[in-house]
């Protein structure tokens, strides 16, 4: 018996080297809840129509990357007491699918067919229809509904999830309820993402969309959801939302940074694809309000030029680098990540270490 399931049998995680053991299998056997679910699913689907069955596959084909989210769930979970990885792994689960279906709808309002480097939900439907010889304005609509419905059965997968979970009902409810808060404030952060595309840069506020669309879903929820499965109090509630606000506002400021100057072979993330976009991003309108009129007309000419190259690429960086954007951004980032370190520690141990070490990741990836 190794240390993570001694720390386990004895009812309390004593090292943060215990609590990162006990995360992974926390995390394993929420992986393996959520992929099971989704295989239920896709039989029962397939009873009805071969083309629901599909759907649901093309969804659990979504799965991978961090795992931050059920991550930070079962670290909260079982750092602050909790021993039942059976009732941790449905509620971790809940908040990987969860962010399943916002990355899913996200790829149909950006119009992106690829997600991590392979076709997502929607590019496969819109692959099938263009092999079958559908039109390619009737491929397009079959990529949208694809896309839009998937994201549909992600969310209704996380609630199922939730209604599984082997715990009274109060705490379900309360559960439930925090699922439900994430949704309707990550719904409000991409309002706001979409219409900032119609505004300038200098006029939208790129703070308040990270802080709704990632800081609560991403971070908030999972770590008040592994509070709540284990009971803790509203002190430690309040002391892990401090947490993550600053941890999601950091994480969101580094995606942003990474989404124009990180290593795709490092991160898998494009580095021309925000800007194509003209994402409006905190690194942009800092670029934006510190450049001069030559600066401002480089970042007009090439940010948010559809077919933008790597050469118009440089130029925009150079501006960004020039101005000092990047690294006020970087300087933002480094405060906000103190901030989020310093609301940890006030967490008990082993949880407070644990989550100053994920704050350290987080915001020094790809780098």
């Amino acid at each position: 018996m190794d240390d993570g399931d001694l720390a386990l049998a004895g009812g309390s995680i004593r090292s943060t080297a215990a609590l990162a053991h006990a995360v992974e299998d926390a995390t394993r056997l929420a992986t393996s809840t959520l992929q099971d679910l989704l295989v239920e699913r896709a039989v029962r689907a397939g009873r009805h129509a071969d083309a629901a069955r599909v759907l649901w596959e093309d969804l659990a084909s979504t799965l991978g990357g961090k795992l931050m989210r059920p991550r930070l769930t079962a670290a909260a979970y079982l750092g602050l007491g909790g021993t039942d990885l059976g009732a941790v792994a449905p509620v971790a689960a809940a908040q990987e699918v969860l962010h399943v279906a916002m990355l899913v709808h996200d790829d149909v309002l950006d119009h992106d067919d690829v997600r991590r480097g392979r076709l997502n939900v929607s590019g496969a439907a819109r692959r099938r229809g263009l092999t079958r010889g559908l039109p390619a304005v009737d491929a397009d609509a079959q990529a949208l509904a694809a896309g839009i419905l998937a994201g549909d059965l992600a969310l209704a997968s996380a609630f199922r999830l939730v209604a599984r979970t082997p715990v009274p009902g109060d705490v379900r409810e309360r559960l439930t309820d925090l699922l439900a808060d994430g949704v309707e404030t990550a719904v409000a952060g991409e309002l706001l993402d979409v219409a900032s595309e119609t505004l300038a840069p200098a006029d939208v506020d790129a703070l308040l969309v990270a802080a709704l669309k990632t800081a609560e879903y991403s971070c908030r929820v999972p770590l008040a959801s592994g509070a709540v499965l284990a009971g803790a109090d509203e002190d430690v509630l309040r002391r892990l939302d401090d947490v993550a606000a600053a941890l999601g506002l950091a994480f969101q400021l580094t995606d942003d940074d990474l989404g124009v100057f990180g290593d795709p072979a490092v991160t898998g993330k494009s580095v021309l694809s925000d800007l194509r976009r003209g994402k409006r991003t905190e690194l942009l309108r800092v670029a934006y309000d510190r450049s001069g009129p030559a600066g401002r007309a480089t970042l007009d000419r090439y940010v948010g030029q559809p077919d933008l190259d790597e050469e118009g690429a440089a130029l925009v960086r150079a501006v960004m680098v020039d101005s000092g954007a990047l690294a006020a951004v970087r300087t933002l980032v480094a405060r906000t990540a103190r901030a989020a370190r310093e609301h940890a520690r006030a967490l008990p141990e082993p949880l407070a270490d644990y989550l100053v070490g994920v704050v350290d990741d987080l915001v020094g990836r790809g780098h």
